[in-house]
This record gives C-alpha cells, sequence and structure tokens, in this order.
C-alpha cells in the first residue's frame, strides 16, 4: 500500500475513494474540483433550487444552507421555506468541538452522502 495510506483505516480508504468520486463527477460536469466550503455552497445552491447572481452575503447564506443540509436531522431541522424561497433550518443540537482534521473528514463524509442520495 502506497505510503500517503498507509495508516488509514478501511472507513477512512472508503471515505477517500468516495470523496475522489464526488470531486470527479464535479470536474466532469462543471470543470472544477470545489474544495469543501465550495461544496457547501452548491448544495446550498441545490437546495434554494434556482441560480441567479448572488450578493456576497447571500453565497454565505448558501454556505449556512448546505451545512444545515448535510447535518440535518442530526444537528438541524428544516423549519420553513420563507416569501422568497429560501429554506430555513433550526439547531436542534449543538454540533460538537472537534480538530480540524475531524471536522473536514465528518463534511466529507456528509457531502458524499448528499451526493450518493440526491445526484448519484
Amino acid at each position: 500500500m502506497p505510503l500517503l495510506f498507509e495508516n488509514k483505516n478501511q472507513e477512512e480508504l472508503q471515505l477517500l475513494k468516495e470523496w475522489a468520486k464526488v470531486r470527479a463527477y464535479m470536474e466532469t460536469h462543471f470543470g472544477k474540483k470545489p474544495d469543501i466550503q465550495g461544496f457547501l455552497y452548491l448544495i446550498g445552491v441545490n437546495e434554494l433550487g434556482f441560480v441567479r447572481e448572488f450578493e456576497k452575503e447571500e453565497k454565505q447564506d448558501l454556505i449556512h444552507i448546505g451545512l444545515c443540509k448535510v447535518l440535518e436531522g442530526e444537528f438541524y431541522v428544516f423549519t420553513h421555506t420563507d416569501s422568497d424561497g429560501w429554506p430555513h433550518y433550526t439547531c436542534i443540537k449543538p454540533v460538537p468541538e472537534m480538530f480540524i482534521k475531524m471536522q473536514e473528514q465528518t463534511l466529507k463524509s456528509k457531502i458524499v452522502n448528499y451526493f450518493n442520495q440526491y445526484i448519484f
């Protein structure tokens, strides 16, 4: 096994494969491989249901919507869509503090799950 994967367990290796699949899909369809924040933004746009030019604050809101969506059920619950069509979520349990590497792994896993459920 290559050195880069020498200390990885099967679950971590599976996540790496699935993350690579999701990134490859994005590159094939959109010409770019987004980072985690980019994926959260795209998930937010997908959940919003329409595309247009977004202001900087709206882009931050879309990242938040994407985060709420991937953490839905465990930490957030969808409450309603406002009159402008924007989805709203309520925190039902605080997201625990974790080291950056664990945050990254968790979000990658949740993003992969979103793509497996809604895109693939």
